[in-house]
C-alpha cells in the first residue's frame, strides 16, 4: 500500500513516502529525532526497521539466533554473548565449499565443477570464523550428472524445508 503526504500545508503535490531502516549505535537520539519528523510528516517515510549494535537482544531472552542467507561475518562480541546458541544453514556439505564468499548458487557451481556426487544443507553453531562451528545436522542430496547449479540448489533447499 502507497502512502503519501503533502509538501507543505498549502501545496497539493505528494510526494510517495519511502521505507526506512534505521542503523543506531549510541543513545537513540537521532534515532528519536528521525522517527519524530516522520510521525510528523517532515520525513517522508516510514521506518520499517531499527538496526543496533546494542546488546538488546538479552532484553528478549531468546533461546537461539537464527541465521537465514545473513552473510556477514557474526562480530566475536555477539558470538560470545550467545555461546552455542547462533545457528546457520550453509547450503553445501561442511567443511567443503564453505568460507568467505561461498553462498549461494557460488556453492552449488563449486560442487558441480569439482565433480562431488553428493551435497546437502548443514546447520552449524555459529563461532568466530566463516562456516567452522560444529555442525549439528546434515541431509545428504545427491549431485546428478545433467544438474545445473539451480537444480541442486532447489533440491538442497528442499532438505532444508524438512
Amino acid at each position: 500500500m502507497k502512502s503519501y503526504v503533502a509538501t507543505d500545508n498549502t501545496s497539493r503535490s505528494l510526494i510517495q513516502r519511502k521505507r526506512l531502516a534505521v542503523f543506531v549505535s549510541g543513545e537513540g537520539s537521532n534515532f528519536k529525532a528521525i522517527h519524530e519528523a516522520a510521525k510528523e510528516g517532515l520525513v517522508h517515510g516510514d521506518i520499517t526497521i531499527l538496526v543496533t549494535d546494542k546488546p538488546g537482544l538479552r532484553n528478549f531472552e531468546v533461546n537461539f539466533l537464527l541465521l537465514a542467507g545473513f552473510l556477514k561475518l557474526i562480530p566475536v562480541e555477539l558470538v560470545q554473548a550467545f555461546p552455542r546458541s547462533i545457528l546457520n544453514i550453509h547450503p553445501s556439505l561442511l567443511p567443503a565449499f564453505s568460507g568467505k564468499g561461498f553462498y549461494g548458487l557460488k556453492v552449488h557451481k563449486a560442487v558441480i565443477a569439482s565433480g562431488a556426487r553428493y551435497s546437502d544443507p548443514t546447520v552449524h553453531f555459529v563461532d568466530e570464523q566463516y562456516d567452522t562451528g560444529r555442525i549439528v545436522a546434515q541431509r545428504v542430496v545427491p549431485v546428478l550428472a545433467d544438474d545445473t547449479a539451480e537444480q541442486l540448489a532447489a533440491r538442497v533447499l528442499h532438505q532444508v524445508s524438512k
